[in-house]
């Protein structure tokens, strides 16, 4: 959180006035409620205008990291009054993405037209800063037009489970090579 923390200053720090800044962050650091948190977002939210927070599903980053993670647009010297959010949908066919399935910059066609002419949709909704707020500087809204219960079939479920061990089992294998090779073939 630390490493996070100060890139978040660091970036509104590095801004002159009316300079625009963009983040990636994982989901974890837009909720929460510790002192330093909620101190670092109300900076964020007082000194910037945060107006606009991509919503990236699981997988982007694999297979460094299977986690949700988002995208924040800010412009420096005025506060902020609403965000806008936007889920990114995985595309038709896809539950997830990995190293064979990655995301592909074609894919943000749609947030690109939404861009310029945003509306809420069932992809997209806009929060009041007051509403964040009161809710102790939680920047982690979830979608209100998606029910979000989803239940699968536990065949495919268990196959999902056993592709990640797998995958897992992979990364494992090659961070130990990459490391026996730089350790100059000594054990591990």
């Amino acid at each position: 959180m630390i490493l996070i923390t100060h890139l978040i200053e660091d970036s509104i720090d590095s801004l002159k006035k009316q300079g625009r800044g963009g983040i990636v962050l994982p989901d974890g650091t837009l909720f929460g409620e510790n002192q330093k948190k909620s101190r670092l977002k109300e900076k964020l939210l007082e000194e910037c205008n945060l107006h606009t927070i991509v919503r990236l599903p699981n997988g982007v980053f694999k297979p460094y990291t299977g986690i949700k993670t988002n995208l924040l647009f800010f412009t420096k010297g005025e506060p902020t009054k609403e965000i806008w959010y936007y889920e990114h949908p995985y595309p038709p066919g896809y539950k997830s993405y990995n190293k064979t399935k990655p995301i592909r910059i074609e894919e943000f066609e749609v947030e690109k037209a939404w861009w310029y002419n945003r509306e809420e949709n069932e992809f997209a909704w806009k929060v009041s800063v007051e509403d964040i707020k009161n809710n102790g500087y939680n920047l982690d809204i979830k979608n209100p037009h998606k029910i979000d219960v989803e239940h699968g079939d536990l065949e495919e479920m268990l196959g999902e489970y056993q592709q990640l061990l797998d995958e897992l089992g992979e990364t494992r294998l090659t961070l130990k090579q990459e490391l026996m090779a730089a350790l100059g073939g000594e054990g591990v």
